[in-house]
């Protein structure tokens, strides 16, 4: 091993960085990678729960496309639109649905945005995985947000 392949090989790949709220500064990309990345950066708890959408979204929307943006994983179809992104904050994961007004039941927290609502995840509160998956659905399903 040589010089260089030392110093490349001691170097541990950086953390990354919590921003405010502690949401994990993870860069832009399309693609699954980039959405596991920010979902390995999410802190403690949130990080499992993290794994459970992710896993929830992609077995709901067989094909789903996942991209990261302003430091939030998006859900979509290629080409199309988007349909849902999730965001860490100190005490909850906010989940938007950009078409939340049209899901049955509308989920429960308004947004500034006339058409998006938010459903909030709280540690220690178990997900309700049947409710999420018909809101993920039917999210899929309606007319998506381009962004």
């Amino acid at each position: 091993m040589n010089a260089t392949d030392k110093k490349t090989a001691a170097k541990p790949a950086p953390k990354p960085v919590l921003l405010s709220g502690g949401n994990p500064q993870i860069a832009k990309g399309e693609g699954d990678a980039p959405v596991q990345s920010y979902i390995a950066a999410m802190p403690g708890w949130k990080r499992d729960v993290g794994r459970q959408l992710d896993a929830l979204i992609v077995r709901t929307v067989p094909g789903v496309h996942k991209a990261v943006k302003w430091n939030s994983p998006f859900y979509g179809v290629k080409g199309e639109g988007w349909f849902l992104s999730f965001h860490c904050f100190n005490k909850y994961i906010k989940v938007a649905f950009f078409r939340g007004l049209s899901l049955k039941p509308v989920p429960p927290v308004e947004s500034k945005s006339q058409d998006t609502r938010y459903f909030h995840i709280h540690e220690g509160e178990p997900l309700d995985e049947a409710q999420f998956a018909v809101w993920v659905k039917q999210a899929s399903q309606l007319p998506l947000e381009k962004m």
